[in-house]
């Protein structure tokens, strides 16, 4: 299909040159909204006012746009059908060929500020809606929904002379439902979460693509990860070694569900096979690591250990002296780093900036999904009822608060022994 007219409306105004610069090349007769209209104008290049275009102004500050039936028509109509051309060449419409467009920051609003007002007008509506409709005619119509698609737009258009190939109008529509799928759920989530409703009745769940696994927990299976609600950001950097698998994550996080609800800046936690096989909450750090490795040295080896701290020159020589596939720490010292790097297969992680806060843990299987809040509740004195007529002292208090903190993180049938707040 060759591009003779384009609509372009973003929110996001960067990269346009080089896009304004291919369509320029092959004659395509731009139509745009107000701020976009006056950025490509101030780049050096034409377009039509979108108000000029349908003899109807922008109002509702803004608010309406793009939602005029010369649009959608120009958008929807199916070039091969007759009775479609005669309606608009009746109107006097003209088709629209390209459609360019990114949404309001919705997202990045609800990190910045809490005042329900800005959020709500960050919702919006014409960019979505005119992604929906270039989406749904693909067969006629391209959809550009996304900055990250503008230089493959460009390739197909060099490459095609003005021209895409059904099947790049195809793909776009793929990830143009996608845009706005996960556009529309990121506002369905900030009203459940703003009403506090856990459980609605229907749960959206979104997610970014970090990356694709190797395989998942079998050579026979395949494997992604998603960061969900915070884009690309897991909360956890990779500053070593190769890269982590479906099972690394899986004892990567079982390590972390550990370490982050012991006492802050305090604690060891080693885990083989999503098991913590030895914690330890000495506030010397040293003396914290050897009692965790005591508590089962045999499964220690090849498996991840945590601190809940940053770790330092002094322990990470101690750390060398076995192998472990993954160490956690919530910062390195430099010097430590340095120690820790000479093991190539060993995977570093700083932990330090992740959040479990309020967060939802999902179990998915035969097309069902379980939710629950996260079991990030920090066991005190206060949460103990003491029913016994023998009343436990203070020490044997801690270590049983210790070990219930411990307990909630290993598999039915496991039992967890304690002793001066060990393992």
């Amino acid at each position: 299909m060759k591009i003779k007219s384009a609509l372009i409306s973003v929110s996001d105004k960067k990269e346009l040159k080089d896009i304004l610069k291919i369509l320029n090349r092959f004659k395509v007769k731009l139509v745009s909204s107000g701020g976009t209209y006056k950025e490509i104008r101030s780049l050096g290049y034409k377009s039509i006012k979108i108000s000029n275009y349908t003899n109807f102004p922008e109002i509702l500050d803004g608010r309406i746009k793009t939602l005029h039936p010369k649009i959608y028509s120009g958008i929807l109509y199916r070039r091969k059908n007759n009775n479609h051309k005669k309606i608009l060449k009746k109107l006097n419409f003209e088709g629209i060929d390209l459609v360019i467009t990114n949404f309001y920051p919705f997202k990045k609003t609800i990190f910045q500020t809490n005042k329900h007002e800005k959020i709500i007008e960050n919702i919006d509506i014409g960019g979505p809606t005119l992604v929906r409709a270039a989406a749904k005619n693909y067969n006629d119509v391209t959809v550009v929904s996304n900055i990250e698609q503008y230089n493959s737009l460009i390739y197909e258009l060099i490459k095609n002379k003005g021209s895409t190939s059904i099947n790049f109008r195809q793909k776009m529509s793929e990830e143009a439902f996608e845009e706005t799928a996960y556009y529309d759920s990121v506002v369905a989530n900030y009203f459940s979460k703003n009403s506090k409703n856990n459980f609605p009745k229907k749960k959206i769940v979104y997610g970014n693509l970090v990356e694709k696994l190797r395989y998942g927990e079998n050579p026979h299976q395949e494997g992604a990860i998603y960061s969900l609600y915070n884009s690309l950001d897991l909360g956890i950097v990779q500053l070593h070694g190769k890269k982590l698998s479906y099972n690394n994550y899986n004892d990567l996080y079982s390590a972390l569900n550990v370490t982050k609800s012991l006492p802050k800046n305090s604690g060891v936690v080693i885990v083989k096979h999503a098991s913590p096989c030895g914690v330890s909450i000495s506030k010397n750090k040293i003396k914290s690591y050897k009692d965790a490795l005591a508590s089962d040295p045999v499964s220690a080896f090849g498996g991840i250990v945590s601190c809940n701290f940053k770790i330092n020159k002094s322990l990470a020589l101690e750390l060398n002296k076995i192998y472990f596939e993954i160490v956690i720490g919530n910062g390195f010292d430099k010097k430590a780093l340095s120690i820790l790097n000479k093991k190539k297969n060993v995977r570093i992680i700083d932990a330090s900036n992740l959040k479990i806060n309020n967060k939802l843990n999902i179990n998915s299987n035969f097309d069902s999904l379980m939710i629950q809040s996260f079991d990030n509740k920090k066991i005190t004195k206060k949460d103990l009822k003491i029913v016994s007529k023998k009343k436990p002292n203070k020490n044997t208090l801690n270590n049983l608060i210790f070990a219930f903190n411990v307990c909630r993180h290993v598999k039915s049938n496991a039992i967890v022994l304690t002793n001066n707040e060990r393992t």
